[in-house]
């Protein structure tokens, strides 16, 4: 195991300006919450590698951000996003620009029945799960780059008589900025960096609740596609499926559902030199050879079944967990919600799915609710990866564990504890995922067909406003990372921050 460049950082002096924002609304929309707050901030920052004590830097910053909450009959939305400039005085660090937010906006177009929600975030990921880890991200970090990642779409839900009639489409773009691994283990290679990607996700279901009769039904179809450019990769999912639901009790149900999916991932080869050896471009990626036949790289279609119970004792506690057979092996996934009260919730997810970087990412974005808390490292400004709400919750260490352009099975658990109460904020996240890569062993990338990495982490924040010039802030992440490649160490990345 390895410990990667442990950081700390001291804020020598901060100038933060608050905007004030008045909303002037007429005295019959009390039932309206608009909260917009931009600021400027202006910091000076000394930071220090605590590993050898000789990498000591000193920078200005200069920051504009806007932290928006808006809840109305119309509307929702949720807006934290930064800009930051740094000014560095060491030789060789040059200044740099980071762009960092989370957004999430649901619009009610005809009331209870045709909505558009839209997502994005900005952030930093690790590029490779062999390298460092930074956390304090500051000066000359290696293995990290700037990811971007939006999506849109409506949604519609209404009734026609007894059955419920349900759709949504959503596209999405994600880009990922190529940057530098830094040093490897010895004998290990660099992978394949993601670029960027359009993804597509449609949906539409039909049934009826029980009621009528002594069961609920319903039937559903959907197609994904992502086309990513790296390689000219594409992944394609259809499937229909059938689902029933026979009530036990008041509380309890058993469901169950069966279907059929078609799933298909395929590349292209790339450039090859006089020696038959793949070509990469100034950025490290590999240059995509486009009169290369299509490579399949995953195939699989057949059917697939799941079952299992459905537990709602009461409108704050809900249990949903199935076992089946899908993916070409055993699947287990459901979800835990609780909210004991206004203050308090706690959920958990426990999911099993194949996928690409870009729809991962916006699938997570898409499970996230309009109303959340999106903590961010106090040193450097950056968002730490989890956001906290009370309605849901979610950390993106899943997805941003390592940039890799692979499609891949993913697999995992995530828990999100949430406590709000007397001005304090206090979120904790906990989780493990594993990913199963898939590439053709006629192209450019045999080594990574099968190739299976592993991530544990924990994420902690406490946080209070003390006044309206003044707070309080400290976090805690850690995690622990398998890149799955034989000869390389694990690596441990952690990080503590307190800030006043």
């Amino acid at each position: 195991m390895t410990l990667r460049k442990l950081v700390t950082g001291l804020k020598i002096g901060t100038v933060f300006v608050p905007i004030v924002a008045v909303i002037a609304q007429p005295a019959h929309a009390r039932d309206r919450n608009v909260e917009i707050a931009p600021y400027i901030e202006v910091q000076q920052v000394l930071v220090a590698d605590l590993n050898n004590g000789t990498d000591v830097l000193t920078y200005t910053s200069v920051a504009a951000g806007i932290d928006a909450s808006i809840q109305t009959r119309q509307a929702e939305a949720q807006v934290n996003l930064r800009y930051e400039r740094r000014f560095f005085y060491s030789d060789g660090l040059g200044d740099d620009d980071i762009v960092s937010g989370l957004a999430r906006v649901g619009v009610q177009l005809v009331p209870n029945v045709l909505s558009l929600e839209a997502g994005g975030i900005a952030t930093r990921s690790r590029v490779d799960l062999r390298g460092a880890a930074p956390t304090n991200t500051v000066g000359q970090t290696d293995n990290v780059t700037q990811v971007y990642s939006v999506y849109a779409g409506p949604n519609l839900s209404t009734n026609i008589g007894a059955l419920d009639v349900n759709a949504n489409y959503r596209v999405g773009y994600t880009k990922v900025e190529s940057e530098e691994t830094g040093p490897l283990p010895p004998g290990q290679l660099p992978i394949d960096i993601f670029d960027d990607s359009i993804s597509h996700s449609a949906n539409a279901s039909v049934g009826m609740q029980p009621g009528e009769l002594p069961f609920g039904w319903s039937v559903s179809g959907g197609w994904e596609r992502e086309d990513a450019d790296q390689l000219d990769q594409r992944f394609e999912n259809k499937y229909a499926r059938a689902d029933v639901t026979v009530p036990v009790s008041s509380t309890l149900a058993l469901v169950g559902g069966v279907g059929y999916e078609d799933i298909e991932i395929s590349e292209r080869d790339a450039v090859r030199d006089a020696n038959g050896d793949p070509v990469f471009d100034t950025d490290g990626r590999l240059v995509t050879d486009p009169t290369s036949p299509r490579l399949l790289s995953y195939d699989q279609d057949g059917i697939f079944w799941d079952a299992g119970v459905l537990w709602r004792p009461s409108r704050r506690t809900t249990l949903e967990a199935r076992v089946g057979q899908r993916y070409g092996s055993e699947t287990y996934y459901g979800s835990f919600g609780y909210q004991p009260n206004e203050q308090t919730s706690l959920n958990l997810s426990v999911y099993d799915t194949v996928s690409g970087f870009g729809s991962l990412l916006n699938d997570n974005l898409a499970s996230l609710g309009t109303s959340f808390s999106s903590n961010r490292n106090p040193l450097s400004g950056e968002l730490n990866g989890c956001a906290f709400g009370q309605g849901s919750s979610l950390c993106f260490n899943d997805v941003l564990q390592s940039a890799a352009s692979s499609s891949f099975r993913a697999r995992g658990v995530n828990a999100q504890l949430a406590y709000n109460h007397q001005g304090w904020e206090t979120g904790l996240g906990i989780g493990y995922s594993r990913r199963n890569f898939f590439a053709s062993q006629l192209g450019a990338l045999p080594a990574v067909d099968g190739l299976t990495d592993e991530n544990y982490y924990a994420n902690l924040f406490v946080g209070k406003q003390i006044d309206a010039r003044s707070s309080f802030d400290t976090n805690f992440y850690a995690n622990l990372l398998d890149s799955g490649f034989a000869g390389a160490p694990n690596v441990l990345g952690s990080v503590a921050n307190v800030a006043y």
